[in-house]
């Protein structure tokens, strides 16, 4: 029993006494039961609402002053005690509470709108909590009607909707659960009959200013009549799903815990003398955990009742994917049975869609990519994923889609446990077959003489274009590169070389994309399989490229060019042994070798004169210009230049519309820089603001950080250190296209200048 019940009950029993008044006469007097009267004495009840209070007091007979103290009375005790089942008063606060400050900065907004309004002038503010299992949206709501309590002076109310059961609760059944709560006399409950309920309980829920928390939504069907629609009251539906169907609601979607509030969430837990022990580990619980309320309570709990454990001893554990489920479960609470909850209410194709998401590398998915884990058609495909999202089970972002991390490995479970292994293996290779095509005829339209798309291709991606197919290749590449792997791993050699040899000039466009590497290694590897010098010749150049370019290793990538070099010789191919030679000597122009540089340059020149390859030759006039500036020799760098310009220009369209922009701004930030090199700092800067622009317009962002690193360069020896500033901050904003090398340097230059 607590004070303030108590304290009502025996002021009620004062007051009755006085009157002179038994139970029943009291009762018949005031309209409310016998027992009702009789468990609100004794504290067994909550202090009444406003209205049975009014009803006790006209009873009474009392004067005012004895009046205004049985409802201040009423008004202190009210929201904690007995109160039927499914119904409880907020609890006092929830100690382990971290983040959510955006969350509850709009609840106490809307609080205050719902404070301000009246009936008749306002409807009553309802807002829907929603987000996958384990966000905390439970939390979130009872840790607001705390924290809101006084705007909502007649009582904060949690009904729990049991919205998980196999049979919850239906509303009549709810609505007269709470009617008890607000102390409706079963004589008015009887009397109004199951068919006056609905109106009773508008009416009550608008006569008062409380805070109704609907926790544990199943559907809109359970939550719609309980919604009062008028007043000054605030209600808060939480539920896994979005309840899309509700209308004139505001909604709040929780997702996981920012890294910093998670690290703190466990800190909380394990406290903080074991978190400072080892930050390191205790990140990584919390990023295994998913950044997810639910298993971080578990982790922590578990931390918590084992004191002797190191953190770092749970992060272990954690790592292992396949038993990283089983390990989040303490006492009752289990990550896996929250999740499969939601699970068991899918239709059976949302299921299987749900399980096959889990054969997906990336961090997120288009539709056309999951449409092919099923074999549905696009705008089915569509409906499902978008059933997943409305039931908690996957989040969406504009046209992608994601399943967080701790549900991808559920799913992964039951993908084992509820299809064949035939079945799956089936949807695997018809994943990945679909992949690897899609990616080559993205690839092949950054190709000299490919470009758009091939006669009778009916593909499912919309590739009508260079840009769309930039895109496509980015946003699917952690999906497409498992796909070639697994297709290297099978000895698929032949699809191997074509899916590389499709991406080799669209890397250009994508040069900080640290698996390039990677991919032209294993399509040089695959083409020693074939037996085919020719095409290990060409691997092995592009991966010359990639070692110099993305990972800025000349030396190894002199020495991958003259094993392409040799490879080339044993096919007879003067064309790649002509790359092999420009690959080399820019690789040794890097090292600084200028003397073996200008023999490469020279032999490649003549050897792609022979062949008529423009795209070669115009190689070489650069590489001769950069090989004239690296020297020093500017003036003469500028002339080469001009004729590399010119030759360029000449060509026309005999040059692919790709490589002639790339030419273009490179050789404009290269001119910039050999102007810088004489200091004749106008034309510099000229010339390279139009190479960024360049790379801008294109789209090219990673070309486009390096860029704007040489640009700040130039500013700052030009003794402008303001504008060099504006420069570096621009490289932090170019998002995770960026070359992460150019974001870490001009992060670094930037302390610099701000240091100065």
């Amino acid at each position: 029993m607590s004070d303030g019940h108590g304290a009502f009950g025996a002021l009620l029993r004062e007051l009755r006494v006085a009157a002179s008044l038994t139970l029943e006469g009291l009762a018949e007097a005031s309209g409310v039961s016998v027992r009702g009267i009789g468990d609100l004495e004794r504290g067994l009840r909550a202090a009444p609402q406003r209205r049975t209070v009014a009803a006790l007091a006209d009873g009474l007979g009392l004067a005012e002053a004895d009046r205004e103290r049985l409802l201040a009375t009423a008004r202190a005790g009210r929201g904690r005690g007995y109160s039927p089942s499914g119904v409880r008063a907020v609890p006092r606060d929830i100690a382990d509470f971290v983040g959510r400050t955006r969350e509850l900065a709009s609840l106490a907004e809307l609080a205050e709108t719902a404070r301000r309004s009246t009936e008749g002038d306002a409807g009553q503010v309802t807002v829907a909590v929603s987000g996958p299992p384990g966000t905390g949206k439970t939390t979130l709501a009872l840790h607001a009607a705390r924290e809101l309590a006084d705007r909502f002076p007649d009582g904060q109310f949690v009904v729990d909707l049991r919205g998980m059961d196999v049979d919850p609760p239906g509303p009549a059944e709810l609505m007269l659960t709470v009617l008890r709560t607000l102390q409706v006399a079963d004589r008015d409950l009887a009397q109004a009959g199951p068919q006056g309920h609905p109106g009773l309980y508008r009416q009550l829920l608008a006569e008062r200013r409380c805070l109704l928390v609907l926790d544990n939504a199943r559907d809109e069907g359970q939550v719609r009549p309980l919604l009062p629609g008028a007043g000054a009251g605030m209600v808060v539906v939480t539920s896994r799903r979005m309840l899309t169907g509700l209308e004139s609601v505001y909604r709040l979607p929780l997702g996981e815990l920012t890294p910093a509030e998670a690290a703190a969430f466990l800190t909380g837990l394990v406290g903080v003398e074991r978190a400072a022990a080892d930050p390191a580990a205790l990140a990584e619980v919390a990023r295994l955990c998913g950044h997810l309320p639910l298993a971080l309570q578990v982790a922590g709990n578990w931390l918590a009742t084992r004191t002797g454990w190191p953190v770092r001893r749970l992060a272990d554990r954690l790592a292992l994917e396949d038993r990283r489920l089983a390990a989040l479960s303490s006492g009752e609470i289990e990550v896996s049975a929250a999740i499969d909850l939601s699970y068991r209410q899918l239709t059976p194709t949302a299921a299987r869609m749900f399980r096959r998401l889990a054969l997906l590398a990336g961090p997120d998915t288009g539709t056309a990519c999951a449409a092919q884990l099923t074999g549905q058609e696009m705008f089915d495909a569509e409906d499902t994923l978008e059933e997943l999202v409305e039931a908690g089970l996957l989040g969406s972002d504009g046209e992608r889609y994601r399943l967080h991390d701790l549900l991808c490995l559920f799913a992964r479970t039951r993908l084992a446990a509820d299809e064949s292994a035939e079945a799956v293996g089936r949807a695997a290779a018809a994943l990945d077959d679909w992949l690897l095509e899609t990616t080559i005829v993205a690839g092949r339209w950054f190709e000299p003489d490919h470009g758009a798309l091939p006669a009778g291709w009916r593909g499912t991606v919309d590739l009508s274009s260079a840009d769309l197919a930039r895109r496509w290749l980015k946003a699917e590449s952690a999906d497409w590169l498992s796909a070639f792997r697994r297709a290297a791993t099978a000895g698929e050699h032949a699809r191997v070389v074509d899916v590389a040899e499709a991406l080799h000039w669209f890397s250009d466009q994508w040069i900080s994309w640290v698996h390039w590497p990677e991919v032209f290694n294993t399509a040089a590897e695959s083409a020693h399989a074939l037996g085919d010098p020719l095409l290990e010749a060409t691997q092995l150049n592009y991966h010359a490229w990639a070692l110099l370019v993305c990972e800025g290793r000349p030396h190894d990538s002199v020495a991958r060019a003259g094993q392409a070099l040799a490879a080339a010789r044993r096919a007879g191919d003067p064309l790649q042994e002509a790359w092999a030679h420009q690959y080399r000597a820019w690789a040794s122009r890097e090292l600084g070798d200028h003397e073996a540089s200008g023999d490469d340059v020279v032999r490649a020149a003549e050897l792609f004169e022979a062949a008529g390859d423009v795209h070669g030759s115009l190689q070489c006039k650069h590489s001769h210009a950069l090989s004239l500036m690296a020297q020093g020799r500017s003036e003469e760098a500028l002339e080469s230049y001009r004729r590399a310009y010119a030759f360029l220009e000449e060509a026309g369209d005999r040059i692919d519309p790709h490589i002639a922009a790339i030419t273009r701004l490179e050789m404009h930030c290269t001119m910039g820089m050999t102007y810088a090199q004489l200091k004749r700092w106008d034309q510099a800067l000229e010339h390279m603001w139009t190479a960024v622009h360049m790379c801008h317009d294109t789209g090219n962002t990673s070309l486009e950080s390096r860029r704007l690193l040489d640009l700040g360069t130039v500013l700052l020896d030009a003794g402008r250190p303001a504008e060099a500033q504006d420069v570096h901050s621009r490289v932090l904003t170019l998002g995770t296209d960026a070359d992460p090398r150019a974001v870490t340097e001009a992060r670094e230059r930037l302390d610099g200048l701000r240091g100065a």
